[in-house]
């Protein structure tokens, strides 16, 4: 069966431009630091392991489909200008395929403390910013696929657009011919950036868009005067540090991290949402404060009032390239302490509704060439504190509504392992089919006791789901 050309045409332009975006390359320069590391793991189960020549095979032929899996990153020798992909001469699938026996009898805990120990290797940044991992050894003969990407690569609508072209639904894709391209190094870089400035062309463009500027300003200086002036007021807004209430559970927090999932049904979630006039992303961070709440009182400590939560929110457009980084993050501070889930989920909408039309919302956009002049020291100091200030990061993605198969293998969930920047908790959740699959990164130290902790956050999402049955009522 033939991969649609469509298909084709979207996998070789997946990743967008070479030049990365200064928001891409201030994450890519902060991952020299574990605080601020950003590298991910999204890991799929399998139904049965597949034959492994099949599985690399199916991986290379992905590879030579999307040229950006074999793009390396080339930096700049002073941050003048952004970090560019280029390709990769030697590049070697080889490189990027590993196998790995989880230890026995092969649990899905055991599974989950394997992805722990490879959360911690560093990849070659010499090389394509990812690989692939199979897990075999699974006490009922299953398996799971982990991928382990940098998030410089994609977002999190990224990777499901890479999902849905790699797993293409009844056939396994086919290679198509594409073009040589350009390969950059560091030396030419720095020429092309230098050519850029001096090339008369680009002064008179910068000029023109400067005129231009000018004379809509002078033209309507009423509309421009109170656009700016929304602008900074939405600014001071988007810049305000929500502040928490410490609590022992979510202040004394570590550096390492332990891994979890939780499958919850989506039909019931939407339910729950529905009866009480929000989105499933509302009732899914409503979910999540009441199981941190519950937590607390299990743990015998007085929840907190406030918990500050960070999120994602999309600023992809329909004709955005695929792949690639469109998002911007928002936090604000939450009910941590309120027993009522409907007043959770409305607190929440509000904050994310407000978000969303802020002027400024991407304004990291705009202060990120700046922050891109910086010593990386002083990137890492800067993300890092940014980052720790929130208790709970929370991330939704919408994932494949239809079932899709790996190297003649069905998957059957769809994980999102997210990295956890130095908050207590991360919580990602990517729908697959009819079920909402929640990848958990929870800190160690704030959550002590596991089997408390799951058994919390499934109670968390008990008291959201009892929603959808009094709605019905």
């Amino acid at each position: 069966m033939e991969v649609p050309r469509k298909i084709n045409d979207e996998a070789a332009q997946w990743g967008g431009p070479a030049q990365m975006s200064a928001w891409e390359g201030l994450m890519w320069r902060a991952e020299t630091d574990r605080r601020t590391r950003s590298t991910g793991m999204l890991l799929e189960t399998l139904d049965r392991e597949p034959d492994w020549d099949r599985f690399v095979d199916a991986v290379a032929r992905t590879a030579q489909r999307i040229p950006r899996l074999r793009d390396r990153v080339v930096e700049p020798s002073v941050p003048v200008v952004q970090p560019v992909w280029s390709p990769y001469e030697a590049f070697d699938v080889g490189d990027h395929v590993r196998r790995v026996r989880i230890a026995a009898p092969g649990t899905h805990r055991q599974l989950l403390e394997q992805c722990d120990v490879e959360w911690d290797r560093e990849m070659d940044r010499t090389k394509p910013p990812w690989e692939v991992i199979l897990f075999t050894g699974f006490e009922d003969g299953k398996a799971a696929m982990g991928f382990r990407c940098h998030h410089s690569l994609s977002d999190g609508m990224g990777l499901i657009q890479l999902l849905r072209l790699s797993h293409v639904s009844g056939a396994e894709p086919t290679s198509a011919p594409q073009e040589p391209r350009r390969v950059v190094t560091t030396t030419g870089l720095m020429v092309d950036a230098a050519r850029s400035a001096l090339n008369p062309a680009n002064v008179v463009r910068f000029a023109r868009t400067g005129v231009s500027t000018a004379v809509h300003t002078a033209t309507s200086p009423v509309e421009s005067v109170g656009s700016a002036s929304r602008y900074v007021r939405s600014l001071a807004r988007m810049l305000d540090n929500p502040v928490g209430d410490a609590t022992p559970v979510l202040s004394n927090r570590s550096s390492h991290h332990r891994l979890s999932t939780l499958d919850i049904p989506l039909r019931e979630l939407k339910a729950a949402s529905a009866a009480v006039g929000g989105s499933v992303n509302d009732a899914f961070v409503a979910a999540i404060l009441g199981g941190v709440r519950r937590y607390h009182e299990i743990a015998g400590e007085v929840a907190a009032q406030r918990v500050v939560v960070a999120m994602p929110v999309s600023l992809r457009k329909e004709d955005d390239p695929l792949g690639g980084n469109r998002f911007a993050g928002i936090r604000f501070a939450a009910p941590g302490a309120e027993h009522d889930p409907v007043v959770r989920i409305r607190a929440v909408r509000e904050h994310v509704l407000q978000a969303r039309q802020e002027p400024a919302i991407g304004f990291l956009d705009q202060l990120s060439p700046a922050l891109t002049r910086l010593p990386t020291p002083i990137i890492i100091e800067l993300s890092a504190n940014l980052t720790s200030s929130s208790d709970v990061q929370i991330s939704n993605i919408r994932g494949l509504t239809e079932p899709v198969t790996l190297a003649g293998t069905q998957v059957t969930g769809t994980y999102p392992l997210g990295p956890r920047p130095g908050v207590a908790i991360m919580v990602a959740m990517i729908t697959y089919g009819g079920t909402c699959c929640l990848g958990i990164n929870a800190d160690p130290l704030c959550f002590a006791d596991a089997e408390a902790f799951e058994r919390a956050l499934t109670e968390g999402f008990d008291e959201v789901l009892a929603l959808a049955d009094a709605g019905s009522r």
